[in-house]
C-alpha cells in the first residue's frame, strides 16, 4: 500500500510504501544537504522497530557526507530493533559503497520492489 508522500527538504522525500518508510535521497547529497537531510532521517530511523528503505536512485552526486548518513541511518535503526534495506543502482555509488565496505553492512538492491521482495542484492547474482 502505498501512502502520500512528503519533501522535507528538495534533497529527501519520505513515502510509505508496503509497510516501510521509504527515504528517497535526491539530487546532490553533500555536505550541505546533509545538513538538511539529517534532522529528517534521524526522525525517520530513531523509531523502535523501523523499517526503512534508503533509496539512492534520484541522487546525481554522492560524497562522504552521504556515506555518513547512510551509516547514521542504519545505526539509528538496528539499534532500535528494525530493519534497514539500501536501494542503489547507481555505479560510481556502488563503487564508492565496495570501497569503503559500507556494501558489506548495508547491501545494495537494485530497485524498491527487490530490495522488498525476494530477490538477491546486486553484486550477489549468479554470473558476477
Amino acid at each position: 500500500m502505498r501512502q502520500e508522500s512528503a519533501s522535507p527538504t528538495r534533497h529527501l522525500r519520505v513515502r510509505h510504501h508496503r509497510g516501510h518508510t521509504v527515504l528517497e535521497f535526491r539530487g546532490e547529497i553533500d555536505i550541505a544537504s546533509a545538513a538538511e537531510i539529517a534532522p529528517y532521517l534521524d526522525r525517520e530511523t530513531g523509531r523502535p522497530g523501523a523499517r526503512v528503505v534508503l533509496d539512492l536512485d534520484g541522487i546525481e552526486f554522492f560524497d562522504c557526507s552521504g556515506l555518513r548518513l547512510l551509516y547514521r541511518a542504519r545505526s539509528q535503526v538496528l539499534d532500535g530493533g528494525g530493519q534497514v534495506r539500501l536501494v542503489c543502482a547507481h555505479a560510481l555509488t556502488l563503487r564508492m559503497l565496495r570501497i569503503t565496505g559500507l556494501a558489506r553492512l548495508l547491501p545494495p538492491w537494485p530497485t524498491l520492489d527487490e530490495a522488498l521482495g525476494v530477490s538477491r542484492p546486486a553484486g550477489r547474482r549468479t554470473g558476477r
